[in-house]
């Protein structure tokens, strides 16, 4: 079984980390929840978020993805948060997946991890970073290797639905898409 670290900081957008860590395990994919601190994560509009561990505590283990929630002050302090960048840049060394979506890409981009690569963010972030070696594209979510960003909380979906289908194959997505009755375009 396939397993995802979501690291969830105070002010991060709860749309986007709630929608990631409930289809990825619909999609039977393991998924831990990391608070940067001990206790609950008030998210940006206020809800409070139980974390199923600290941080500390997950960095003990490996895992197949880590996946970054957006919103502005949660990006902000997963920017600034010196295990986070470590953590993503041994991901990216061993060739396991990152994932980010909405402000988050921004870390990817402060560390060079989108250095070369096609990315997308919110607007506004990585798009306005005046990075010449970076191929910025408004797609909802963009893949690029082992690296995968998303705009934002209106793209939440389509970026957890692509991660199922990355560690569990596109009938596992279709099965999971099946069960939320979208709507087909």
């Amino acid at each position: 079984m396939a397993s995802v670290l979501v690291p969830l900081a105070p002010g991060c957008e709860e749309l986007e980390a709630v929608t990631v860590i409930d289809l990825l395990r619909r999609g039977g994919i393991e998924v831990v929840s990391a608070g940067l601190d001990d206790g609950p994560v008030t998210a940006s509009r206020g809800v409070v978020l139980l974390p199923d561990i600290a941080l500390d505590d997950a960095l003990k283990r490996d895992y197949d993805m880590v996946v970054l929630p957006g919103g502005g002050p949660g990006a902000e302090r997963l920017d600034r948060d010196p295990r986070i960048e470590a953590l993503l840049k041994a991901m990216s060394a061993a060739g396991r997946y990152t994932a980010a979506i909405c402000a988050a890409p921004k870390v990817f981009a402060r560390i060079g991890l989108l250095d070369g690569r096609r990315a997308t963010s919110f607007p506004g972030f990585v798009d306005r970073m005046n990075l010449p070696s970076v191929t910025y594209l408004d797609d909802a979510v963009v893949q690029d290797g082992h690296v995968i960003t998303s705009r934002g909380p209106g793209t939440a979906m389509d970026f957890a639905l692509h991660l199922v289908e990355l560690l569990a194959g596109p009938a596992k997505r279709l099965e999971v898409e099946a069960g939320l009755v979208r709507p087909s375009h």
